[in-house]
């Protein structure tokens, strides 16, 4: 069956979330310019995986309005009562590098008990590439949360600030084989002596992949 904006429309206009959900599928199908236009309406749906779908395929539609789509966003990161939504939003926020939103991302993230979100906002500052996330991360190195902590070491390499190697170089050592991974990556896009020293130590780390990693890095 051929898909259109027609046969979309119809979709995304159903009483059955399951419909709309394909619906949502099909717009990958469809011109990005249209299919922005009939994503739209469906960021408020009354279901949480319609939303949520819905505002997954913003961080590739909404470069067709980025205005329109930093209000949607921004609605939804704030206002939506699934964390599941607000991390979508936080994503597609972060995958554009809409910056504008640092401010609101660094106030929920501390007002937010969810830990989801909290994950997805320290995770889309690092691809942000906003020099005032520094702090942010650095607060984020020390979470009670495992996850929280590897996305803060991450976000510290895409960041590209110097002043984060001697943050993260207690990290190399961290019982967590996958924090010293993300350690690996994140020195080597940072780079400079002390980064390179920890990489070399790492080489050697007890867990195949830390090691491959980091000998990859050095070459």
């Amino acid at each position: 069956m051929t898909v259109t904006p027609e046969s979309v429309k119809e979709l995304l206009d159903s009483e059955n979330f399951g419909e709309r959900l394909r619906g949502i599928n099909q717009l990958r199908q469809l011109e990005k310019a249209i299919a922005f236009e009939l994503i739209q309406p469906v960021v408020n749906d009354s279901n949480t995986r319609v939303r949520y779908a819905a505002i997954s395929q913003l961080d590739t539609l909404g470069e067709q309005d980025l205005s329109k789509t930093f209000t949607i966003l921004r609605d939804r990161l704030l206002n939506d009562s699934e964390p599941d939504v607000q991390a979508a939003a936080a994503d597609a926020l972060g995958a554009l590098r809409m910056t504008d939103a640092f401010e609101d991302m660094q106030r929920l993230y501390q007002n937010s008990p969810e830990w989801l979100v909290q994950f997805s906002i320290i995770a889309a500052l690092g691809e942000m590439g906003d020099s005032r996330a520094f702090e942010l991360l650095k607060s984020a190195l020390i979470s009670e949360n495992q996850l929280i902590r590897t996305a803060a070491v991450s976000s510290f390499g895409e960041l590209g600030d110097s002043r984060a190697v001697s943050l993260l170089v207690p990290y190399a050592t961290d019982e967590d084989w996958q924090i010293r991974y993300r350690v690996v990556q994140a020195l080597n896009r940072l780079g400079g002596d002390e980064a390179r020293k920890v990489i070399e130590t790492l080489a050697k780390d007890e867990v195949e992949q830390v090691a491959q990693e980091a000998q990859a890095s050095l070459k």
